[in-house]
């Protein structure tokens, strides 16, 4: 089995806490996304409202998919903590998240969190997706 770790050069290093942004499993084809967060290169979170940061993990995401050989239409599974209650941020932030997935429709889970990594830290998105042909 062939596994390549995937950390884009302009999103914060994991490699102080021992991660990567994603693995690749290069025998079967899956990229595994560690969850993107809105944070800058000195860890800190770069918006305050749930709305921007949830523009800002998205982008992320797609960095990392794109550093992987993939992209959101190979998109598969997508989990999405939010800090507090989910319903309560629903419609702010689906359009948000829909609009970078396009018509991929991944399968998608959405859970209410009481902590993410730093207490600034309002929403996550991680996902599994298959590598480009």
């Amino acid at each position: 089995m062939s596994i390549q770790n995937v950390n884009p050069a302009g999103l914060y290093d994991g490699t102080p806490s021992g991660m990567s942004h994603a693995k690749v499993d290069t025998e079967v084809g899956l990229v595994f996304v560690s969850g993107q967060v809105d944070w800058d290169s000195n860890y800190a979170v770069k918006n305050t409202s749930i709305e921007a940061q949830t523009e800002g993990a998205a982008k992320n995401l797609l960095t990392v998919l794109e550093a992987a050989n993939s992209s959101a239409e190979n998109i598969l599974q997508l989990r999405v903590y939010v800090r507090g209650e989910v319903a309560e941020h629903m419609e702010r932030i689906v359009p948000i998240i829909a609009g970078y997935l396009g018509a991929a429709r991944p399968a998608v889970t959405g859970i209410g969190v009481a902590s993410l990594a730093t207490p600034d830290t309002l929403i996550e998105i991680e996902a599994v997706a298959k590598v480009s042909k």
